[in-house]
C-alpha cells in the first residue's frame, strides 16, 4: 500500500514528553511502588571479602528477630538453574537471555564461592524493612579469606584474548566485532611513520548510579510468577527467570512501565530479581527487594577499567600513516565481559595501516556491564587524546588535522557509509563555538587570572537495530494505541512511539496512546545501544501501515462504502480518513468503517526485523564536540565553561527530547572527564566511596551552557524510519574534547581519568 502521508507530518517536530505529568505529580509508578496483599520485605547481606569462601553461616539470632519470616543462604536455598554460555556451545544449547557471550552468571547463594566483595551471601525477610534491615546485622559469617586480585595494572602480564573475539564466523567468514586481533595493512608502519605518538590512556571503574535503585516485587500464584522490576528489557527478565526457576515464559509476567534512570546498570538481570522470587517463593507472600545506594556498587555491573595504548604514526602534512589501539579491559573471574574498546581505532579516522588488539583481565570484581556509550567512549577518550596530541606535534590545528584524515568509507569494513555528516558536524559545530578565533599555543587565551582552553573531538557511536515486534489497534471511538514491551529509562520512549504510530495510522497525536513495558505486549529489543527507535520505532511504524491495510481491505469489499474497489495505489490516509486522492470528498473515517462493521477495533500485530542493509553499509551516527575551559592559573580549580555538539543522527523523531538525549548525554561525559572514578582499595578489593557523598556525579553547579543541535541528515538505508539511535554519540568525544581543552588551556596532559585538581597542579 502507498506509504505517503498527506496529513502534517509529525515525526521530527517538537513535542512534549506525554509521561511528563505522570512523572512531575507522582502518578508514575516505579518497580517498588506497586502494592500488593501480604507484602513482605527483603534485605540483603553482602559478604566482607573479595576472594574465598564461607565456612560457617549463624543466622539463629536473626531468625529468632522480630517480624523475621526467613534467613535464606546457600546451605537452605532453592537449588536454581543458572545459565551458561561457552565457546563451541550447541546454538539451541545456548541461551538467549545472558548478556556476556562466555561464562556463567553469577549462581547467586548457590555456593559458598566468594568472587567479590559485597557478593550477595544472605537476605532476610521480614514484616516490615525496618525489621528485614536490623535482622541482618544479626548474621554472622565466617570466612576462609584469599588475597584478592583487583588491581589491572598488575595482571595485565596475564591477560588474555576473549574467547568471544576469536577466530572468524564459520558461515560468514567475517571476523567478530570484537576480535581480539585485526590487522589491516603493513604491521611495520608505525615504526616507518615521520612523526609518532605513543601513549597510554586509563579510564577507571565507573558506576551508572542511576536516582531509582535496583528494586524487584515478586509475587507467585498457583506456580505463575509475577514480577514488577526495573529493567531496560522487559523480555529478557522474563525468560531469564524462566530459566533459572525452570518456568515456561508464559507463567512469568514482567511489569516495568517507567524506570528512574539507568544507563545501562539494568541492561541485564542481576541477582535482585531472582533472590526476591526465591524468598517470594520461601514464605509464599510477596516480597520487595530494594537494593540500597551502598549495595548499587557490586549489585550490578560498571564501566570496566581499561588501560590503552594509541600510537599514531603520519606523516609531516599530518596524513596518518598508522594507527595502533591496544585495550586491556576487565572482567570477572566467572564471565567475560567485551566491549567495543578498540574499534574506533579501525573505523574512525583514515589510515591505511592500523592494528588493534584487545586483552581481559579477571579480577576479584563483579562482572562489569554496558555504561552508556560501551567501549566507544572509552576508546575515543584514547584515540582523540592521541589526535590531539598529534596536532601539536605537527604544528596543525586540531580540527584540520581531523578533517585532513576523514574517512570517506568505512576503513574497516571497506564497505560505503549508509550516510555520514561529520564533515558538516565539524563545520557547523565549529561556526557556532567560534573555533576560528582558537589561537593555536597551551596558555595562549586567558581572561584575568584564568586560563582559557578550547577543544573538540569527534563522536561516534554504530547504528543497530534488533528484531521487535509492536500491536497498533484502532478503535470504533476513534481513538488508536500503539503497544510494544519496550523500556523507557528516560530518553522518550512513551513519546516517540505515540509520535510514530500517530504518523503511521495517519491520526491526529492527541487521539494515539502509547502502552509499553509489559512482558504481554509484543516483544520489543533492549532499550539500550541506541537502538530503541530503530528497533521498537520501526516495529510501530510497520504494524501501523498494516492496521490500515486493514481497515482497506474491509472497505475494499463493502457495497456500503464509497471506496469500494478502490486500490492502495488510489487513496490516501490522513486525520483518521481514508480518501481518493483524486477527490478527498469521497472517503470515510475509521470509526465510520469500524461502526458500519460492528467492530470495536481493528489490530494488526508485526515483527519487524533487519534486512541485509547492514552486510551492504557501515551505519554509525557521528558528532562534533566543542568544549571551552577555564583554569584558575593560581589554585588550579577547573571549571567547564560552555560545549556545543553537533550531531548527525539521520531522522530526528521528535526535536525536543533528542535534545535533551544530547544534552544528558554531555553532562554524562562532563562526569566521566572531571569527577567519576569508583576507588578500589587493592588490600581488600573493597570498594571505598560507595555513596553519592564520595562518588561524584556532576550536579548543577558543574554544569555549564550545553548547546546541542542536529545536523540535517536522510538515511534511508539504516531503517524504515531512517533514524539513528543519539543517546551514546553525544557521550563519545565528550570526554577527550574536555582534556584536549585542559592541555590547551595548561599545558598539561592528563591521559588517566577523572582530570581531578591534583593532576594540574
Amino acid at each position: 500500500m502507498s506509504q505517503r502521508m498527506s496529513n502534517v507530518p509529525l515525526i521530527g517536530k517538537p513535542v512534549e514528553r506525554v509521561d511528563g505529568r505522570l512523572k512531575v505529580t507522582g502518578g508514575a509508578r516505579y518497580a517498588a511502588e506497586f502494592k500488593h496483599t501480604g507484602m513482605t520485605y527483603g534485605a540483603l547481606v553482602m559478604s566482607t571479602i573479595a576472594n574465598g569462601r564461607i565456612k560457617g553461616i549463624d543466622s539463629k539470632d536473626a531468625e529468632r528477630a522480630p517480624g523475621v519470616l526467613a534467613v535464606i543462604t546457600h546451605l537452605n536455598a532453592p537449588r536454581l538453574r543458572f545459565p551458561e554460555r561457552r565457546v563451541g556451545m550447541d546454538p539451541r544449547l545456548v541461551d538467549d537471555h545472558v548478556a556476556p557471550l562466555v561464562g556463567q552468571s553469577l549462581p547467586v547463594l548457590q555456593g559458598p564461592t566468594i568472587y567479590f566483595n559485597s557478593q550477595p551471601v544472605a537476605v532476610v525477610v521480614a514484616e516490615t524493612l525496618e525489621q528485614a534491615e536490623y535482622a541482618t546485622t544479626l548474621v554472622k559469617v565466617t570466612y576462609g579469606e584469599e588475597k584478592p586480585i583487583t588491581s589491572v595494572e598488575a595482571e595485565m602480564a596475564r591477560a588474555f584474548p576473549p574467547q568471544e573475539g576469536l577466530g572468524k564466523d564459520p558461515q560468514t567468514g567475517r571476523q567478530p566485532d570484537r576480535a581480539a586481533d585485526v590487522v589491516r595493512g603493513d604491521p611495520q608502519a608505525l615504526s616507518k611513520a615521520e612523526v609518532v605518538v605513543d601513549e597510554t590512556y586509563t579510564i577507571p571503574i565507573e558506576h551508572h548510579n542511576p536516582m531509582e535503585l535496583l528494586s524487584t516485587i515478586a509475587e507467585w500464584k498457583g506456580g505463575k510468577l509475577t514480577v514488577h522490576d526495573k529493567t531496560q528489557w522487559v523480555p529478557n527478565v522474563q525468560g531469564y527467570l524462566a530459566i533459572v526457576f525452570g518456568l515456561p515464559e508464559e507463567d512469568v509476567h514482567v511489569i516495568s512501565p517507567f524506570v528512574g534512570g539507568a544507563f545501562g546498570s539494568s541492561l541485564r538481570p542481576w541477582s535482585h530479581p531472582v533472590v526476591a522470587a526465591m524468598a517470594a517463593r520461601v514464605v509464599k507472600r510477596p516480597v520487595k527487594l530494594v537494593v540500597t545506594r551502598k549495595q548499587m556498587f557490586s549489585s550490578h555491573g560498571h564501566r570496566p577499567y581499561t588501560v590503552q595504548r594509541v600510537a599514531l604514526g603520519a606523516g609531516k602534512d599530518g596524513r596518518l600513516t598508522a594507527i595502533v589501539h591496544e585495550g586491556y579491559a576487565q572482567t570477572s573471574l566467572y564471565e567475560e565481559n567485551t566491549e567495543n574498546l578498540v574499534n574506533v581505532g579501525r573505523m574512525l579516522y583514515a589510515s591505511p595501516n592500523c592494528i588493534t588488539k584487545y586483552r581481559l583481565v579477571r579480577g576479584n570484581v563483579q562482572t562489569p556491564l554496558y555504561m552508556r556509550a560501551p567501549g566507544e567512549c572509552s576508546g575515543v577518550f584514547a584515540l582523540d587524546s592521541a589526535m590531539d596530541e598529534l596536532a601539536y606535534k605537527l604544528k596543525i590545528d586540531p580540527l584540520e588535522l581531523r578533517i585532513r584524515n576523514h574517512a570517506d568509507s568505512d576503513p574497516y569494513s571497506g564497505l560505503p557509509w549508509s550516510s555520514k555528516s561529520l564533515l558538516e558536524c565539524y563545520k557547523q559545530g565549529a561556526e557556532k563555538f567560534g573555533w576560528a578565533r582558537r589561537t593555536i599555543e597551551p596558555r595562549s587565551m586567558r581572561d584575568g587570572h584564568y586560563l582559557i582552553g578550547w577543544g573538540m573531538s569527534t563522536g561516534t557511536y554504530p547504528t543497530w537495530r534488533a528484531p521487535s515486534s509492536a500491536r497498533a489497534r484502532i478503535f470504533s471511538d476513534g481513538t488508536a494505541v500503539v503497544q510494544s514491551s519496550a523500556s523507557d529509562m528516560g530518553p522518550g520512549t512513551w513519546t516517540t512511539m505515540k509520535i510514530i504510530g500517530a504518523e503511521a495510522l495517519a491520526m491526529d497525536l492527541s487521539q494515539v496512546r502509547s502502552e509499553l513495558g509489559d512482558s504481554t505486549l509484543p516483544k520489543a529489543a533492549v532499550h539500550g545501544g541506541s537502538m530503541t527507535t530503530a528497533s521498537v520505532g520501526s516495529a510501530v511504524y510497520e504494524a501501523g501501515l498494516a492496521a490500515r491495510a486493514k481497515l482497506l481491505a474491509l472497505v475494499n469489499t463493502d457495497s456500503r462504502s464509497p471506496l469500494r474497489g478502490t486500490s492502495a495505489e488510489q487513496v490516501d490516509f490522513a486525520n483518521g480518513r481514508i480518501f481518493l486522492k483524486t477527490d478527498p470528498s469521497r472517503g470515510e473515517t475509521y470509526s465510520d468503517i469500524l461502526r458500519r462493521n460492528r467492530l470495536e477495533s481493528i489490530e494488526a500485530t508485526v515483527d519487524s526485523k533487519p534486512g541485509a542493509e547492514s552486510e551492504k553499509f557501515s551505519m554509525h551516527a557521528f558528532a562534533a564536540h566543542f568544549v571551552e575551559v577555564r583554569v584558575d592559573s593560581e589554585l588550579g580549580v577547573l571549571r567547564v565553561s560552555r560545549t556545543v555538539s553537533a550531531c548527525g543522527g539521520g531522522r530526528i523523531i521528535n526535536e525536543q527530547t533528542a535534545r535533551s538525549q544530547i544534552s544528558g548525554a554531555v553532562v554524562g561525559g562532563l562526569g566521566m572527564a572531571l569527577t567519576e572514578e569508583t576507588v578500589m582499595d587493592h588490600r581488600m578489593g573493597r570498594i571505598v566511596n560507595s555513596s553519592l557523598a564520595e562518588y561524584h556525579v556532576p550536579v548543577n553547579a558543574d554544569i555549564p551552557k550545553i548547546e546541542a543541535f542536529f545536523v540535517q541528515e536522510r538515511d534511508d538505508k539504516v531503517n524504515p524510519l531512517g533514524a539513528k539511535g543519539i543517546g551514546e554519540v553525544g557521550y563519545v568525544g565528550v570526554a577527550s574534547a574536555v582534556a584536549n581543552a585542559v592541555f590547551h588551556a595548561t599545558g598539561k596532559r592528563v591521559r588517566k581519568l577523572p582530570i581531578t585538581l591534583d593532576k594540574l597542579l
